[in-house]
């Protein structure tokens, strides 16, 4: 599969490394901006704050399928927006989904060490369930679907609990797809955006 990737920091670059490994022809596009009109999924992994202007920066986006894995840790949707992936989707006008959010980008490099597959949560539109499941799979996760993308604003609200949580000492037990860190006590919040 073709995949542009918007974001070449602790989640999009970790993402992007996973899916070339696992054979995906896999575009990087940083703060420059750059073209995707060739890519069959666009996975924007960008600061939340900084979602409009990132894709300002990229063409060919209309139309795209297009995978939201931003957070918003202090800030806010676009105005008129529940959710940056409904911003998404307004900017698009393509499939969309959210997903890659509520992971931490760290142990990409040791999912493999895992007891068992850990999850990651999506949410979405359904013709984008297949691709969006693959690339979950390929990103070493079993995917959980967690309803159409008007639960997008959900999923991002859980990452702020989730915070919350680890912040009270509930590091290992309480992230989902983090069972490997069970035995690290290593509490950094790096790679969350």
């Amino acid at each position: 599969m073709k995949v542009a990737v918007i974001g070449i920091g602790n989640i999009g670059g970790a993402l992007a490394d996973r899916w070339q490994m696992a054979g995906h022809e896999v575009t990087r596009i940083g703060r420059e901006g750059g073209d995707v009109s060739d890519a069959e999924a666009v996975v924007v992994a960008v600061p939340g704050g900084a979602i409009a202007e990132a894709l300002d920066n990229v063409q060919g986006l209309e139309g795209k399928t297009v995978i939201d894995a931003t957070n918003l840790l202090g800030v806010s949707p676009p105005k008129g927006f529940s959710s940056n992936a409904e911003f998404v989707k307004s900017r698009t006008n393509g499939p969309t989904a959210k997903s890659f959010n509520a992971n931490f980008a760290v142990p990409y490099d040791r999912i493999g060490e895992a007891g068992s597959t850990p999850s990651n949560l999506w949410c979405g539109d359904e013709e984008v369930r297949q691709m969006v499941e693959q690339l979950n799979r390929d990103a070493g996760y079993e995917p959980v679907y967690a309803g159409p993308l008007e639960n997008a604003a959900a999923q991002e609200n859980f990452v702020s609990t989730l915070l919350y949580g680890i912040s009270q000492g509930g590091w290992a037990h309480c992230c989902i797809g983090l069972r490997l860190l069970t035995s690290s006590k290593s509490t950094t919040t790096e790679g969350i955006h």
